[in-house]
């Protein structure tokens, strides 16, 4: 996977999430989403659909500090999870995962990528709205704390400015 040289330089490197990331990827899940966080099993059942599924993890030194995953059934494709921690927040690694999240569901033919997003995070927002992607839906108390998710599309046939078309 392709990172930008500043990423590069700055000693991270993205690859396919494996179950042997799963116990890492569970405690930055309960840290990062304590409310919200997936069970455990989750994760192992989202990896075990290959056909469907995508997940990726980006490392420093070593370390896990972001991960994401997407399901695709064509037309659609869906960002299940993004999630970076924040010390490493501000740095393009939510960028870079993004990225290559979009450009599978290009590969798997998808022409929407749905998200959910918190109507509270404006940071994510702003991250998706770089990429092209724009509010279609509120699903109100979608969260278990009540809060609202902002439904998000980006379209695939239209070029994007933060896009790596």
């Amino acid at each position: 996977m392709k990172l930008s040289p500043k990423l590069e330089l700055a000693g991270v490197s993205l690859r396919d999430m494996t179950e042997a990331d799963i116990p890492a990827v569970d405690i930055l899940e309960r840290r990062l989403f304590p409310v919200d966080a997936w069970p455990l099993q989750m994760f192992f059942d989202e990896l075990a659909q290959p056909e469907t599924r995508r997940y990726v993890v980006a490392e420093v030194a070593g370390e896990i500090v972001a991960y994401a995953g997407l399901m695709c059934i064509e037309p659609i494709a869906d960002v299940q999870t993004i999630a970076v921690v924040p010390e490493f927040e501000g740095k393009g690694i939510g960028s870079a995962v993004l990225t290559e999240l979009i450009d599978e569901a290009r590969r798997r033919r998808a022409a929407d990528v749905l998200l959910e997003v918190r109507a509270d995070n404006p940071r994510a927002q702003q991250l998706y709205v770089r990429f092209g992607f724009e509010q279609i839906h509120v699903r109100p108390r979608y969260y278990r704390d009540g809060t609202d998710a902002l439904i998000m599309r980006l379209e695939l046939n239209k070029p994007h400015e933060g896009d790596t078309a």
